[in-house]
């Protein structure tokens, strides 16, 4: 993606503090070293984490705060400029009135005008909260008929072997984000109470680096939509 005449936007719709950064930080840091305006939309505050620092250090009533904190400094390690919770509790936004949260997500599609939005997989996501939010973003999206695109972020590289999930090589983008895994890690390092227990992410650096994916994996939501090529989302 050369020669950017206005800068492109980028809409990501998650759940948790710490999503943007584990699954698709590279991505993420890479389109914002290109000029592209990120917004970054998450759910929650994180406060049902069953990680609590190592050795723990916070509880519930500080972990929100706590998080909220690291997620402000993984934005910044990643280039994000814009960061905005939806103050739903962690864990219960698949309880979340479907028709309101959409309509919120769609008022926000609507004011940020993004050319990508990504979220989760509604049935691919893991969590409950994944699939709620991806769900309701997918039909926010939908409902608002808007001009840009729709990809799923996926897990690791297991979108190497789509087919197993019933789609194709020709739904899936690959961005490889090699060069920007520096980036990445700082961010994973910012959601300190979240990664203490994880000894390879406090390795001097060279040696943490090395257990980063080149590539991170992106669906398709439009199948039917053509694609001009598969290692770029815009």
């Amino acid at each position: 993606m050369n020669n950017i005449d206005k800068a492109k936007k980028l809409l990501a719709v998650f759940a948790h503090p710490d999503d943007e950064s584990f699954i698709c930080g590279g991505t993420l840091a890479k389109y914002a070293s290109e000029g592209v305006d990120i917004t970054l939309v998450s759910a929650t505050r994180g406060e049902m984490g069953r990680r609590m620092g190592n050795p723990p250090y916070l509880n519930r009533e500080s972990m929100a705060a706590a998080r909220e904190m690291e997620l402000r400094q993984a934005c910044e390690s990643l280039g994000i400029r814009q960061l905005l919770f939806l103050d739903i509790r962690d864990k219960t936004v698949e309880f979340s009135d479907e028709d309101s949260l959409t309509a919120r997500i769609a008022a926000l599609i609507n004011e940020v005008d993004p050319d990508v939005v990504l979220t989760f997989h509604e049935t691919l996501g893991g969590h409950p909260d994944h699939c709620a939010i991806g769900k309701a973003t997918t039909n926010a999206f939908g409902r608002t008929g808007h001009r840009g695109a729709l990809y799923f972020i996926t897990f690791g590289d297991a979108m190497e072997r789509p087919e197993r999930y019933g789609y194709s090589r020709k739904d899936v983008i690959k961005i490889d984000v090699h060069v920007h895994l520096e980036a990445k890690l700082a961010a994973f390092r910012a959601h300190r109470c979240q990664t203490e227990i994880d000894e390879w992410v406090w390795l001097p650096t060279q040696e943490a680096l090395v257990r980063l994916g080149r590539y991170e994996y992106f669906l398709k939501a439009d199948r039917e939509a053509p694609t001009r090529v598969l290692d770029d989302l815009f």
